[in-house]
Parts: structure tokens; C-alpha cells; sequence
């Protein structure tokens, strides 16, 4: 049975959590590979929304084996907070079904510091609109080879040289540059001990779990999080995440081969959104953003904030399609645009006076573009209740005919509500 992986195409908030926990039925083993607690993956399962930020969305299904890759950055008190609301709702939460790569790196209180520091320290229109979660700075302890491995959290002296050692860099700016309190090594040490206690009982070789769920026969379902335009080399820098989210990422972020990357699917929202500053071309001020913002429930399940919302763009979502190569489209929230009476899609933009097929590549070159739309006739009809294409309304299969006529990839799964049975 074929790998896959699924990744977000737009801004991320496109319902991967969803699909991959549908997709988790059928899986050996579930794998989150880059990332940290600034995603949020909302699954609706019998009428019950439950929000994960770093456990992988296959968790929900029985005897299901969910790792979390290297290409993670995890924090400790958020991990353990999930795993005990995991456990009060009688799911099996424990290391015999879910795993810590000892590669992954840890998110520590001084990260979550420097995070805060420094967009406060930001003028307002600078702000790029971090969680605030110190994932940002904790990538770049693990680059500047200083950060914390999961595995350092089982060598409690190791441990606390390494936190000593960041504080004695992080300390002059916390109080020179920012004019902060620094923070006693000490302190952050014994706040921490208990949590590498508890995490460390998850620790083992993801890439080992990778490679005998394969020997199986099993398939292994790759989860990404937030979005391709995310990307911290192919998204709309500055204001982007902290990792790749890319698929080429999943075999790196979780310790197998390329080779065993074969399905992709990309998780299309049937509009667009995004949550926090950057470029939007397609972003919409009107009563058809806010149609979209109020059936869509379009706030962010990890900060809350509202998502700015506008018509699909197919231009940004060509760009996806060339980075990441999918082999389907996954099309979520169709139903949120019932009501609709016309739909517009970007099928291309101009720019300088030119028409052009991808995105500027130069920073805030979006911001500098104008959306050309083409029209659709939209729907009444609630769509809701509907479990197979068929039976949608013309319009709407129209609809899906056009972006995957514009995408050159086939539609494979439709999704029309929240709830997990609301798929097809």
C-alpha cells in the first residue's frame, strides 16, 4: 500500500487535520514531521470537536501507532497537557502507540521568551504575526547547534549545562536589549525536570517505527502542518512559519528515504484564508468574506484570531502543485460557499504591468500584484448532507471541474462539513 503525504496549499487552516484523520483508518503508523504547537488541527468526530496541536490527528483511532518526527519542535508542557486531555476522553495515550523521535527538539521557556520579546519590540505595520510559542527561536537553537533534543530531556546533567550554556547568549539580550529580567538557569532547569520526567518515557527511534511498519506491509500517512505559502524558503517571507512545509520535507523531518514519499495529496480550502499580517491578493472586504468568515467559523484554533478570508487562488495554488507535486486535491469546506450566488477564482495575476502565472519571488511581491479573476455561477442549495459527487449541484461540480482543469491534478476527496462523516 502507497505512503502518503499530506500538506496544506494555502496559508495552512485548510483542514488537514481532517483529512488525515480519515486517512488514519487505513494507516499503520502516523507521522507529524515538522512544526510545533503553532498548528492546530481540528477534528470533528460524532457532533465532538477536539483540537490537536502537536500529537499526530491518527491518535483518535484505536491501535493506531502516531510518531512525532525530528522535524518537530515539541513542547513539553503542551505535549503532556494533550496526552492528559487525550486520556480523560478515554483515548489511549501512552507510549505504546505514541512516539517521540530522540532527534526532536525542545521548546523551552526562554524560547517561549525571545518569541515575545521580540514581536512587542516590533512596530506595529513590522509585526509578522507569531503564535508567541517560541517555535521561531527554538529552530534556531537547533540550527546554530545549541538547541535541546528530546533525548537530552533522559540526561538531566546534560540537560542543565545546555540550558546554562543558552542562558549565558540569551541573558545579555533579555537584559540589554529588550530590558528584561534574565532568567535563572537554575529556575528554568527545576521548572523543566518534571516534564522531561514524563516526555522522556516517549522517546525512541521514529525512523526505526518508520521502517518496521513498512516491513509490515502497512502504509504510513505523513502529516504536515500549516501551509506551502508558509514555508520559510517558499512562502511569502518574512511572513512565514519556522520550518519547511513542503512535502520534500516529510522524509527529512521524519527519518525515511524520498522514495517512500508516493501519494500526495494537497488539502485545498475552496476559498482562501490567512491568519496574522502578509500579502493577500484575493482577500475580500465585503459581505462575501464576511458569508465566509461566519460559515466558515473562520477563527484560528490555536490563537483564536480571525482569518481573513477571500475568493480561491489558483495562481498560489500552481505554485503548491510545482513545489510539492501532488497527486490529488483534497477540497475542503465546499459547503461554506453555498449561498453563494457568483464565485470568482484568480486565474492569474497582474504585476508591473504584465500578466504572470506564479508568484513574485521578491519580498512582499504579492502585496504588489492584482488579482484577474474569472466567474462562476455559485448555489443555493445546502450541501451538507451530500455523500457523493453525484449529487452535488451542477454548479458546485462545475466548480470543481475548474480548479482541476487550472491545476492539471484530479479531485479526490470532498469534504462539505466539519464532522468526519461529512467526506467523500
Amino acid at each position: 500500500m502507497s505512503n502518503i503525504v499530506v500538506f496544506g496549499s494555502q496559508w495552512g487552516d485548510e483542514g488537514k487535520g481532517k483529512i488525515v484523520d480519515m486517512l488514519a483508518e487505513k494507516a499503520a503508523a502516523i507521522v507529524r514531521f515538522q512544526g510545533g504547537n503553532n498548528a492546530g488541527h481540528t477534528l470533528v468526530v460524532g457532533g465532538e470537536k477536539i483540537v490537536l496541536h502537536l500529537i499526530p490527528s491518527g491518535i483518535l483511532h484505536p491501535g493506531k501507532v502516531c510518531l512525532i518526527g525530528n522535524g518537530v519542535v515539541l513542547d513539553p508542557a503542551v505535549f503532556c497537557q494533550e496526552v492528559d486531555a487525550l486520556t480523560a476522553r478515554g483515548v489511549d495515550a501512552t507510549p505504546r502507540r505514541l512516539m517521540i523521535s530522540n532527534k526532536t527538539h525542545v521548546i523551552m521557556p526562554y524560547h517561549r521568551m525571545m518569541d515575545g520579546c521580540r514581536e512587542s519590540a516590533r512596530a506595529e505595520a513590522k509585526k509578522i504575526g507569531t503564535t508567541g510559542r517560541g517555535i521561531g527561536p527554538c529552530y534556531e537553537d537547533k540550527m546554530s547547534r545549541m538547541g535541546v533534543r528530546a533525548v537530552d530531556l533522559a540526561d538531566p546533567a546534560l540537560l542543565k549545562d545546555k540550558i546554562a550554556r543558552a542562558l549565558g547568549e540569551k541573558n545579555v539580550l533579555f537584559r540589554n536589549l529588550y530590558d528584561r529580567e534574565p532568567m535563572d538557569p537554575d529556575r528554568v532547569f527545576e521548572d523543566v525536570l518534571p516534564l522531561a520526567e514524563r516526555v522522556s518515557e516517549y522517546l525512541g527511534d521514529v525512523s526505526a517505527a518508520i521502517q518496521k511498519a513498512r516491513r509490515s506491509g502497512g502504509m504510513v500517512l505523513f502529516e504536515g502542518a500549516q501551509g506551502t505559502h508558509l514555508d520559510i524558503d517558499h512562502g511569502t517571507y518574512p511572513f512565514v512559519t519556522s520550518s519547511n512545509t513542503v512535502v520534500g520535507n516529510a522524509a527529512s523531518g521524519s527519518g525515511c528515504a524520498p522514495s517512500e514519499l508516493q501519494r500526495v495529496i494537497a488539502i485545498v480550502k475552496a476559498y482562501t484564508t490567512r491568519v496574522g499580517g502578509g500579502p493577500f491578493p484575493t482577500e475580500l472586504f465585503d459581505d462575501n468574506g464576511r458569508h465566509m468568515q461566519a460559515k466558515g467559523g473562520e477563527f484560528g484554533a490555536t490563537t483564536g484570531r480571525k482569518r481573513r478570508c477571500g475568493w480561491l487562488d489558483l495562481v498560489m495554488l500552481a505554485e503548491s502543485v510545482r513545489l510539492n507535486g501532488p497527486t490529488e486535491l483534497a477540497i475542503t469546506k465546499l459547503d461554506v460557499l453555498s449561498g453563494l450566488s457568483e464565485l470568482k477564482l484568480c486565474v492569474k495575476y497582474e504585476c508591473q504591468g504584465r500578466e504572470i502565472a506564479y508568484p513574485p519571488q521578491e519580498q512582499n511581491g504579492m502585496a504588489r500584484v492584482r488579482p484577474v479573476y474569472e466567474t462562476a455561477p455559485g448555489w443555493d442549495q445546502d450541501i451538507s448532507g451530500v455523500r457523493s459527487l453525484d449529487d452535488l449541484p451542477e454548479n458546485a461540480r462545475a466548480y470543481l471541474r475548474r480548479i482541476e482543469k487550472g491545476l492539471g491534478v484530479p479531485v479526490g476527496i470532498v469534504s462539505v462539513g466539519p464532522d468526519r462523516s461529512q467526506t467523500f
